[in-house]
C-alpha cells in the first residue's frame, strides 16, 4: 500500500507491505527497506517485493528527486546526508521501525552504505547491488561532479524524452537490451514518468562525485553484508569483491548473464540470492 507523509519540509512517498507489525511473521523476521537507483522509484522493486512480502514487512521508498517524494528546490536537500536522515526519520519516527535490513541498488546502494556507516545501530543486514563507496581520488571526483552537472543541464534543456534516450545509451546499461521487450518498455515508461527538473537536482546533489568518499570507513562495518553485481558488469564486480575483502562479515555474489541491474535482468537468480542471505543465520 502506498503512503505519503510529511517529514520536516519534505513530502515522502513510500509503500509498506507484508505482515503487520504485530503478526508472528513480522516478529520473526526483520523488515526490509528497499532503495532504488537513479531514474527509478519504489515500483522498481515489484519482483522482489512480491517475493518478500508474504513473510516479511517490506518498505520501498521514493528517494529525493524520484517518484512522489518532494524535498524542495535547494540542492542541499538532495544530498546523501539529507536523504539518509529522511530515510531514518521515516523508519524510526513515522513507522516505529527501530531495526531493519536495507537493500540498495546503484544510487540507492550508495545511500544504503552511507546509512549503514552513519546509523549502523539500526541495521541488521546490508545488501549492496551494483553500489560503490564513492570516488577516492579528488581529481576524479571533481571530474565526476562536472560530468553530472553537464548531464543535469542537458536534462533541463532537452527534456525528459531526450534525457531518457541519452541515459539508456550509456554502455553501463548495454546488457539490459537483452531483457524481454515488455520489461524494457515498462522500464522506459518508469523513466519517462520522472520529473526532469527533479532528476537534475538529484544528479547535482547526490551524484557519485557529490557524495563523500566512504571507502576508508568500510572496515568499521559490523553487520552481515552481501555485495551483488552482474557478471557482465566488470567495474562493479571488482568493487563488490573489494567491499567483501575489506569487511569482516561480507561476501560477494555474481549474477551470471546480468550487467548493472541484476534485479531486473535476472530477477529469479537475484531474488534467490537476496532471500537466502536475509533468511540465513548469522
Amino acid at each position: 500500500m502506498n503512503h505519503r507523509v510529511a517529514i520536516g519540509t519534505a513530502t515522502v512517498e513510500f509503500s509498506d507491505e507484508g505482515p503487520s507489525a504485530l503478526s508472528p511473521e513480522a516478529a520473526a523476521r526483520d523488515p526490509v527497506i528497499l532503495l532504488h537507483g537513479f531514474t527509478g522509484s519504489k515500483d522498481s522493486w515489484r519482483d522482489l517485493r512480491e517475493q518478500l512480502r508474504p513473510n516479511r514487512r517490506v518498505v520501498s521508498i521514493d528517494l529525493p528527486g524520484h517518484g512522489g517524494t518532494r524535498v524542495g528546490i535547494d540542492v542541499e536537500n538532495y544530498s546523501i546526508e539529507r536523504a539518509a536522515a529522511m530515510v531514518i526519520s521515516l523508519l524510526t519516527e513515522v513507522l516505529a521501525v527501530p531495526r531493519f535490513s536495507i537493500l540498495g541498488y546503484s544510487m540507492g546502494g550508495r545511500l544504503a552504505l552511507f546509512i549503514a556507516l552513519k546509523y549502523g545501530a539500526h541495521i541488521n543486514r546490508l545488501v549492496l547491488e551494483s553500489a560503490s563507496p564513492g570516488i577516492a581520488d579528488s581529481g576524479l571526483r571533481a571530474a565526476r561532479i562536472h560530468a553530472d552537472a553537464e548531464l543535469a543541464a542537458f536534462a533541463e534543456s532537452a527534456g525528459i524524452e531526450a534525457f531518457v534516450k541519452r541515459w539508456e545509451s550509456i554502455p553501463l546499461f548495454e546488457s539490459m537490451a537483452r531483457m524481454p521487450p515488455e520489461k524494457i518498455d515498462r522500464l522506459r515508461l518508469e523513466r519517462l514518468a520522472c520529473c526532469v527538473e527533479e532528476l537534475a537536482r538529484s544528479l547535482r546533489g547526490m551524484g557519485t562525485g557529490a557524495q563523500p568518499w566512504l571507502g576508508d570507513e568500510l572496515p568499521a562495518l559490523r553487520m552481515p553484508i552481501l555485495a551483488i553485481a552482474g557478471a557482465l558488469d566488470l567495474k562493479f564486480t571488482a568493487i563488490g569483491e573489494q567491499i567483501a575483502a575489506l569487511v569482516s562479515d561480507a561476501r560477494f555474489e555474481s549474477i551470471g548473464g546480468a550487467g548493472h541491474a541484476p534485479h531486473l535482468e535476472r530477477p529469479r537468480e537475484f531474488n534467490r540470492v537476496v532471500t537466502d542471505f536475509l533468511n540465513r543465520e548469522r
